[in-house]
């Protein structure tokens, strides 16, 4: 097995940007007065980043996909991240389980 050093350098670059941008954000949060407005954009956005991963494959999938789509949505206004894909997963799971 060979070690590709383009492959190694671009991991390490991706790496060092994602760290960048999550230290940034914490460092830029703790100088910035939060409004109530603000939170509740902030509280959006991991359900809006759940819908934009699972829509594509709910719009090109099956009736299962759809379904299960359906129910993460409506569980990501309730609840928070991991509960609702664990229940958009569980769902897909079942439906595909009895045959749909």
């Amino acid at each position: 097995m060979s070690v590709d050093v383009d492959t190694l350098l671009a991991i390490f670059a991706m790496a060092i940007a994602t760290l960048v941008t999550r230290v940034g954000g914490l460092v830029l949060v703790r100088h910035v007065q939060m409004t109530e407005r603000g939170k509740r954009v902030l509280n959006a956005v991991p359900p809006a980043v759940l819908m934009a991963v699972v829509a594509p494959t709910a719009l090109a999938s099956g009736l299962a996909e759809t379904i299960a789509c359906a129910a993460t949505a409506f569980a990501a206004t309730r609840l928070s991240l991991l509960p609702a894909a664990t229940i958009g997963v569980v769902t897909v799971a079942a439906l595909r389980g009895i045959g749909f």
